[in-house]
């Protein structure tokens, strides 16, 4: 954990599209789509924020997918906590009981433990570890080499691009890995800088206490953006691309994948008063009425009583939590184009602009 960061420098040729994408978290066919949508090829640049691995069973198959994929197009790499965390497992820094315990909660999402099950070794507990982590090194020394071979930071002139975040431009050296990777609540450290620092690892929905937005936090006045679309994490997540202005002080834009069927609207509806926006570490919730549908629940940070659906809720080491949730009617014209996340009996949970809300109206 006490491993310094390390600083690469990168090279933006003007003339080249630059694309910024983070926290894939092993879903493959987003990457792809994300991708394709975009319309990526040879003439790019890539640059992917880290946290390709975790969370899912596909992180492998990604990880192969870039490393084939840097073959021929022009790609860098920053290393993500998730990205270190086969490697934290394979040298020994993690307490053997930490191992297992995070092993027995993600199962085969976990790389390492997806590694060891692909060549038939068992990780069932600490007592198969030693021998695992000699037959995962065998297995996979040219994965394993390319993970181990991701910076920490990549510093231009004008861009620095770190997964977590960082507290300063300068002596970037003497920071260690780590806390560059998982720096959670980056934009609520109140920190500002010349470059433009661009970020992932944390979901963007979590910054916003009123409406589920999942589109990249841009902050002009702070010279930082944070760019994860909770693909993988969230029900309705997606993955980002950003992508650089030519210049410096140009405009961003960005694209986005989220998988989802897409509808047509049948009516207008206009946005809710005072949405609510439940998320990850705000989230407690008591059972004011349940339902087998939907339940009846008060949300303890706000105070405020509303419908949950039921198979949100769950018991965990943080109490009676749900999962992320929302009140927010999304304002809607008729022949609007709906990415469909849900549908309910009492209406349809859809996002429009990478904003996620419930629509009560009619949709073909």
């Amino acid at each position: 954990m006490d491993k310094k960061a390390v600083v690469r420098p990168i090279s933006l040729p003007k003339g080249r599209r630059v694309l910024v994408v983070s926290d894939i978290h092993g879903n493959l066919p987003y990457l792809k789509g994300l991708l394709d949508k975009a319309g990526f090829s040879s003439r790019d640049i890539l640059i992917v924020l880290g946290d390709i691995l975790e969370k899912s069973t596909g992180g492998l198959d990604t990880l192969r997918y870039l490393m084939d994929l840097a073959r021929t197009h022009t790609v860098h790499f920053v290393q993500g906590n998730c990205d270190a965390t086969p490697l934290g497992f394979l040298s020994g820094q993690w307490p053997e009981e930490i191992a297992a315990r995070y092993a027995g909660f993600w199962k085969r999402k976990a790389t390492w433990v997806d590694m060891a099950h692909r060549i038939g070794v068992p990780v069932d507990g600490p007592e198969d570890y030693p021998a695992a982590r000699e037959a995962i090194r065998a297995a996979y020394p040219e994965e394993l080499a390319f993970l181990e071979d991701m910076p920490t930071i990549l510093l231009s002139d004008d861009y620095l691009f770190v997964h977590g975040g960082v507290p300063r431009e300068e002596d970037l050296e003497e920071l260690t890995a780590w806390s560059c990777m998982k720096n959670d609540n980056f934009l609520g450290q109140d920190l500002s800088f010349r470059r433009w620092v661009i970020v992932g690892h944390w979901p963007v929905s979590l910054y916003h206490p009123d409406i589920p937005k999942a589109g990249p936090v841009i902050l002009p006045d702070r010279h930082i953006v944070s760019i994860d679309g909770g693909c993988t994490l969230k029900e309705d997540g997606q993955l980002n691309a950003l992508i650089l202005p030519e210049e410096p002080d140009g405009e961003f834009t960005w694209v986005s994948y989220d998988g989802f069927p897409t509808v047509t609207a049948q009516e207008d509806q206009a946005p809710s008063a005072d949405p609510l926006n439940i998320r990850w570490g705000h989230s407690n919730i008591e059972i004011l009425e349940p339902g087998d549908e939907f339940t009846r629940v008060r949300h303890v940070e706000s105070g405020r009583e509303l419908d949950i659906l039921t198979d949100t809720i769950q018991t965990g080491i943080f109490g009676l939590t749900c999962k992320d949730t929302t009140d927010y009617l999304l304002p809607v014209k008729k022949g609007d184009t709906l990415s469909l996340v849900r549908e309910t009996s009492r209406g349809a949970i859809v996002k429009k602009d990478g904003v996620t809300g419930w629509y009560l109206g009619s949709f073909t």
